[in-house]
């Protein structure tokens, strides 16, 4: 009977482990229910683009359920190629999940309420949330330069990132435009918008200078992946209103 019991345990506990286990790029009945929608399917470039532009640039491929960015032709690692992406629908309140894998000295980011303007970068005048081998990539030096940081402003905990060659999910919601960064779990920082504090912020960045934070950062705006010109990965990428 006791050995009946142990094996049934057993049987329980790997029936549990399986169910909890989901397959990159979908969605449980639970996400669901709570409204969350996928925006990468991972077989294809569904609803993205290049920023101010119509095509999915050449040096972004999928491989395994994943968005590949890699150095572009006749690029050297840390030179993009102009191969910055957008999802194609603005969002004003949301919640947005996205994992994420860095190649060894990777560096690349992800944006929100992204303005569109010709002729001007992704991050011409929209907020980055730092993607980075925090390990060996150049752009280690400076503590808001780390994974999860809203970049050159606020410092996420380096404790929390995986390193390269292993996966992170970093959780961004915004409501009202007060903004929360998790990463892998843990709540790393908060900030609000439109705010004496976030001037004071941009004031104190290397976005001071840049015409589109002085003119102020959109009420909405596309989602937006960086070409950086290093090799980084993208998957289970959704997204729920708020």
């Amino acid at each position: 009977m006791k050995k009946n019991i142990i094996l049934m345990c057993t049987v329980a506990a790997l029936v549990v482990a399986y169910s909890c286990t989901q397959k990159p790029n979908t969605l449980s009945g639970k996400e669901k229910q709570e409204g969350w929608t996928l925006m990468f399917n991972g077989k294809d470039f569904t609803g993205w683009r290049q920023c101010n532009g119509t095509e999915m640039p050449a040096n972004w491929i999928i491989e395994d359920n994943a968005m590949k960015v890699f150095t572009g032709e006749g690029k050297k690692p840390g030179q993009g190629a102009n191969g910055d992406i957008v999802y194609g629908k603005k969002f004003e309140n949301f919640e947005l999940s996205i994992d994420w894998k860095a190649d060894k000295m990777a560096n690349s980011g992800i944006f929100f309420n992204v303005r569109e303007v010709p002729g001007e970068p992704i991050y011409y005048a929209a907020p980055e949330i730092q993607i980075l081998d925090n390990t060996d990539a150049t752009d280690n030096k400076i503590e808001s330069h780390l994974a999860g940081s809203l970049y050159d402003m606020i410092a996420a905990d380096p404790a929390t990132v995986h390193p390269a060659g292993q996966w992170n999910t970093i959780v961004i919601r915004v409501q009202n435009g007060k903004v929360a960064h998790t990463q892998n779990g843990v709540k790393v920082l908060e900030y609000e918008l439109w705010t004496p504090e976030w001037d004071t912020l941009v004031q104190n960045s290397k976005f001071r200078t840049f015409p589109g934070f002085a003119e102020g950062i959109s009420r909405e705006g596309f989602i937006g992946l960086q070409d950086h010109g290093y090799t980084v990965w993208f998957r289970n990428i959704k997204i729920r209103e708020l």
